[in-house]
């Protein structure tokens, strides 16, 4: 990254981590590559920020920072050996003898060894374990009922200011996660692997169905003609209306099953109860009183 992470982030030494963190989402959002297409100087500023945020949103590691024991790429600072070493007049800085040296103090292990064999350790890709990969970030996603039983594809968007297209599967729980590789927070300087997405899923409540396990519940007006003479009546399932055959001579409560037409639990798809509410004429209807004056008269349809 080089430079003061502070700095980068526009925060002092003594900021708090809510602080810290205020001042990376900013940022995050004016700079991020989705907003500055082309721009490249936005992108390495982006990158700097990021690796910033890494090191400094980490208690630990920015603790290690400000003791002087890793830099601001997270690389561990050579302390050297019982007190440190002092180079000789020939550029060892093993030898005896000379001026001060420093010993190993703050001296970057990839430029001494990398030196030494070659500089393999630059050869692309993350060096040798000090670029630390990039943080997950997680966020909660709410759907509705029918698009956890069929599936769908939902965008969501982050505090950054990114949108990810998440593709729900068929059959998906209330509290499942989704892991989307690579769509994390960047590694660090931009040159480690980036973190995850974790979406938690959250079904929304569902106004005509009640869950019940995988079984879904729910009351079906039907009017008294059909509780009595037995019919067809239409009936909302999750995935559109079907016809359901209502026996003759049906009783207001009377639960009618739909095998298969449930909600999923650890795979198995259960069935969607209809329970009949039977319905009366919103008018009083006079050949209807009379029948039912009727059998008040017969005591039937007492309990």
């Amino acid at each position: 990254m080089a430079g003061d992470p502070y700095k980068e982030l526009g925060v002092s030494r003594g900021a708090s981590a809510d602080e810290i963190k205020k001042a990376f989402r900013k940022l995050a959002k004016e700079l991020h590559p989705d907003k500055n297409p082309g721009n490249r100087e936005a992108d390495e500023r982006f990158k700097r920020v990021t690796a910033a945020f890494d090191l400094l949103g980490d208690a630990e590691k920015r603790a290690k920072f400000d003791r002087g024991e890793i830099d601001a790429d997270g690389r561990e600072q050579f302390r050297g050996f019982g007190g440190g070493a002092r180079g000789g007049a020939g550029g060892s800085p093993f030898g005896q003898g000379g001026g001060p040296r420093g010993g190993f103090e703050n001296v970057d292990l990839e430029d001494l060894f990398g030196g030494m064999f070659g500089g393999g350790a630059r050869a692309g890709g993350p060096r040798g374990g000090f670029s630390a990969r990039g943080a997950d970030v997680k966020a909660t996603l709410e759907i509705g009922l029918e698009d956890a039983i069929s599936g769908t594809t939902r965008r969501i968007q982050f505090s950054d200011g990114r949108t990810l297209d998440v593709t729900i599967p068929k059959g998906a729980a209330d509290g499942q996660v989704i892991r989307l590789r690579g769509q994390g927070a960047p590694g660090a300087s931009g040159r480690s692997e980036a973190g995850d997405a974790l979406i938690t899923l959250k079904i929304a409540p569902h106004p005509v169905f009640q869950r019940d396990g995988a079984d879904l519940t729910m009351d079906l007006p039907v009017s008294l003609p059909d509780a009595i003479l037995g019919g067809k009546v239409p009936v909302r399932t999750p995935e559109g209306t079907v016809n359901m055959t209502i026996p003759p001579g049906s009783s207001s409560g009377k639960v009618l099953r739909l095998k298969g037409r449930g909600a999923f639990v650890g795979g198995k798809r259960g069935d969607l109860l209809a329970r009949l509410m039977i319905l009366l004429p919103d008018s009083p209807d006079e050949g209807l009183t009379k029948v039912a004056q009727a059998m008040r008269d017969k005591g039937a349809g007492r309990p």
